[in-house]
Order: structure tokens, then C-alpha cells, then sequence
């Protein structure tokens, strides 16, 4: 992996009284630990006095109940789950983080990937801005900081920040006062909140972590919608709002999301689901079973079944102590994972006729050994669907994928790939069929840049990742 990147998720509420409400935070970071398994932290604010703790690490292992305790009592917390992709992953880079400035503290969690970062760091740097992190969220609280110098309000600075950011960012910012939630004009990201019974508001990148610590949903933050949520009540505001045509990330449907989260309004279990019988459509075989790769392959599976006739069943027994492979940030940690993570249910593969069903095929080694696996157990054959089109182009909105010399569509045919695998037929989800996930009759509403649907916000400065990778080696060697 090259770039710096980030998928993560961020989780924040605002209660009418005083508790300790980091431990209602973790609970929801929990519900959000597929998004980011690298580093978390969470932030507390006691009438205006912040206090912090992140690590890198799981939620159950940065967070127990004695430092949870040591974060104390609080009427508002943010709190945020991380990975990054450049294969180093380091403390400085960890969020909330916490800004102090002359008109008050601060502290942000962000979820995106800004395309400007690169410029706007050069120009704070040329300022006498000194960054301790790679992360663009650094560059964000920089810019909302140096806007609040010349605001009247939080909202105000944030609002006016928002004109200078490009790119991908579903952003949690927390001040002395107030909580306030905000979405870049295209919603690449997702970002929603809800209302607890005791009156607490929890936002939160999809609305299964606002189940987890009984939340009702209320609604999505809109995209270019900043929501401000304080003692006085719910306030929004739409300046940026419909600047830009809405392009949610496809890929939150197909993998990321947990399928139990409704985004924008469309149940992402559903979605894939729909994946599942276009494929059987597009790709029909003659098959025993017809099984999923857990977890993100199960709801399309189930979907191929239904639309074919083939009957579903389980042929994985998933580790659930182990990371997702695709987030691993080394080839060889991911291959190390894959061969713990999953086991065969060999009574259920033993000499039948197998249609596997998966999410995605970035590099393809992932795949392959899994397909070993089955061949192992016996499969007489296996046939691969994926429930997303081929990768073609690298990401710059916030999605671990690869620049496009290491995407195994890129430099292999259709049928290469297959005997690479070693299944028996391979078959992508078509990219016209994307529309169809989302109960869409046409390609606008979302972004498929990573399968060559064109960059909606544009690409993002030629030098940055290599800027970012040379300061992330930096930093490293002097900590």
C-alpha cells in the first residue's frame, strides 16, 4: 500500500446531565470497530475541560475500566475508531484529536480523506504552523481554528472552513459548548444521529452503532448539512447544501457498512442482497450450494441463492477475534489472517458443486487462498461471484485501495484472474448493475470512482501521498 488513506468511524453524544459518558461512547465504538481496527480514542468534556485517551490498538484493548473511569464524568464525548493504509500505523496519528487556541479548545474526529490537504498543509506550514501528525483531520482543526479567530461562532468557522475543503469528510467537532456534525456537499461519507429516551443526542457514522446504545434513529446529516447540537436545542444549517450533486461511496453498501445500518435511507443488508440476485442473473451455473464469505459475502449470498433456486448454506466458520484482511496493513499479515480467520465447514463442501460469493477481489491472494480452502475440503468445483465490479482506479476519498499498478484487474484478463484464483468461473458484478443496489434507475446519487465512474470531487495533488509517506517515515523513525 502507498497512500494515506482512512476509513474510520466516529461516534459523539451530547446528554442533558453530567455521567460517565466515555463508557457510553466505547459501547458505540464497539458497534463501529469494522471501520477502522488500528487506533481509537475518545474525548470527554466536563463544562469545557477536556479529557482524552487514545492508543493504537482494538476498542477492548486501548479502553478498560480503569482508564474509562480516568476519563470521568462528562455531558459530551466524541469518540473515534481508525485504520490507515500506508502500512504504518502511529499514535500521532490517532483520533479525536484536541486543538487550544485563544478562543477556546476544541476536538475533532473525522471520517473521510480531504484531496486539498496537501496544499493546504504547505500554506499553514509556510505560516509557522507545526503539524505532529500526518492525518488530514490535523489539517481540518487548523483550518476551523484559524477561521474561529475571525468568526463569531463555531458554526460560523466550520461553515466558512467548509468552502476551502475538497474532498470526502463526515466530521465530529466538539467545543467547550457545543456538539456539531457536519458532511461534505457530495455525502461521500455517511454520518446520522438519534435521540436516546433521557433526551441525549448520539451521532454517528451509521445508524447500527446509534442501536447499540439505544438510540432512536432520527434522521441522516444531510450532505453539506452542518447540525449544531447544544443546550438550546437542534440548529442546522444549509449553505452548502445541494452546491453539489449527492455521491454517497457505493463501496459503503458493498463492504464497509455493517448490514444491519441503514444509510441514507437504504438498508445496506438490502443492497447486498440485490447484489446478490443480479449476479445469479448475469452469472447463472449449475451448483450444489451456494455459501458467503463472511461477513461482508453472507448477504449476497443469500440473494444469489433466492434469484437461482440453489440452496444457501454455510461453508465458513469465521474467527471473529481477527481483523478484516483487506485492512491488514501488510501482503503478509493479510495472507497470515486469512489462514486463522476462516475454517471450512468440510461436510457441507466435501464433493459438491460450489458458487462462492464474495465481496470484492482487490489483489486477488485473499481469494486464492480461500478457494484453496475449499478445493482442500473437497470441493468439487467452485464458482466465484463478486458483489462488486472489478477495480480500476485508486481511491482519493477515503477507501483502502491500492494505486492502480497493484489492482489485479489492471494487469490480468478476465480469465487470468480466474486461473490465478483457481476457481472454476469468475464473475464481477456489472457496473451497470450498480444502480440497482440503491433502487436507482440511473448512475447519479453515488460515487464509483474506484471502478471508473470518474472522480466526482476531482483527484487529489499529484505529490501528496508521496509527501505524506516520506513524513510518515519521518515521524516514525523520531518516536
Amino acid at each position: 500500500m502507498n497512500e494515506l488513506h482512512e476509513e474510520c468511524g466516529v461516534f459523539g453524544i451530547i446528554a442533558p446531565d453530567n455521567y460517565e459518558i466515555g463508557r457510553t461512547v466505547y459501547y458505540g465504538l464497539f458497534a463501529l470497530q469494522h471501520r477502522g481496527q488500528e487506533s481509537c480514542g475518545i474525548v470527554v468534556n466536563d463544562d469545557g475541560v477536556f479529557t482524552s485517551h487514545k492508543d493504537l490498538g482494538l476498542v477492548n484493548d486501548v479502553f478498560d475500566n480503569s482508564t474509562l473511569a480516568s476519563l470521568g464524568e462528562g455531558h459530551m464525548a466524541i469518540g473515534h475508531v481508525r485504520y490507515g493504509t500506508t502500512g504504518k500505523n502511529e499514535r500521532a496519528n490517532a483520533q479525536p484529536i484536541m486543538v487550544n487556541h485563544i478562543k477556546g479548545s476544541l476536538s475533532l474526529a473525522h471520517n473521510g480523506n480531504i484531496i486539498n490537504s496537501f496544499e493546504l498543509r504547505k500554506q499553514f506550514e509556510m505560516e509557522g504552523s507545526i503539524f505532529r501528525s500526518t492525518s488530514d483531520t490535523e489539517v481540518i482543526a487548523y483550518l476551523i481554528t484559524k477561521e474561529r479567530l475571525k468568526s463569531d461562532s463555531i458554526e460560523e468557522a466550520v461553515n466558512r472552513a467548509m468552502y476551502k475543503i475538497k474532498g470526502a469528510y463526515s466530521l465530529l467537532l466538539m467545543s467547550p459548548t457545543k456538539l456539531i456534525a457536519a458532511r461534505d456537499p457530495h455525502g461521500f461519507r455517511p454520518l446520522c444521529y438519534g435521540v436516546r429516551d433521557d433526551g441525549s443526542i448520539v451521532i454517528a457514522s451509521e445508524s447500527c452503532a446509534l442501536n447499540a446504545v439505544s438510540a432512536k434513529f432520527v434522521r441522516d446529516i444531510e450532505p453539506g448539512e452542518i447540525v449544531v447540537f447544544d443546550k438550546d436545542g437542534i440548529r442546522s444549517n444549509r449553505d452548502h447544501c445541494g452546491t453539489e450533486e449527492k455521491h454517497i461511496c457505493i463501496f459503503e453498501y458493498i463492504y464497509f457498512a455493517r448490514p444491519d445500518s441503514v444509510i441514507d435511507g437504504i438498508s445496506v443488508h438490502a443492497a447486498r442482497v440485490r447484489a446478490g440476485h443480479a449476479l445469479a442473473k448475469d452469472y447463472p451455473v449449475d451448483a450444489d450450494i451456494v455459501i458467503g464469505v463472511p461477513d461482508s459475502g453472507l448477504d449476497a449470498a443469500i440473494g444469489y441463492s433466492r434469484e437461482s433456486g440453489i440452496p444457501y448454506g454455510i461453508g465458513f466458520i469465521k474467527n471473529k477475534y481477527i481483523g478484516r484482511t483487506f485492512i491488514a496493513p501488510g501482503q503478509e499479515q493479510r495472507e497470515n489472517m486469512v489462514n486463522i480467520k476462516l475454517n471450512v465447514i468440510e461436510e457441507n463442501i466435501r464433493g459438491k458443486r460450489i458458487v462462492m460469493v464474495d465481496d470484492s477481489v482487490v489483489r486477488g491472494t485473499t481469494s486464492k487462498n480461500i478457494v484453496a480452502k475449499l478445493r482442500a475440503a473437497g470441493a468439487k468445483e467452485v464458482h466465484l461471484r463478486l458483489a462488486a465490479p472489478a477495480f480500476t482506479d485508486e481511491c482519493f476519498y477515503g477507501t483502502d485501495i491500492s494505486d492502480k499498478s497493484q489492482l489485479i484487474a489492471n494487469n490480468h484478463t478476465l480469465d487470468e484472474i480466474r486461473d490465478i484464483i483457481g476457481c472454476d468461473t469468475l464473475g464481477y458484478l456489472k457496473v451497470e448493475r450498480l444502480p440497482e443496489l440503491i433502487e436507482r434507475d440511473d448512475e447519479k446519487g453515488y460515487c464509483s470512482a474506484c471502478f471508473g465512474g470518474g472522480y466526482p470531487a476531482g483527484r487529489a495533488a499529484s505529490g501528496k501521498f508521496k509527501f505524506e509517506q516520506k513524513l510518515s517515515e519521518k515521524i516514525k523513525k523520531e518516536n
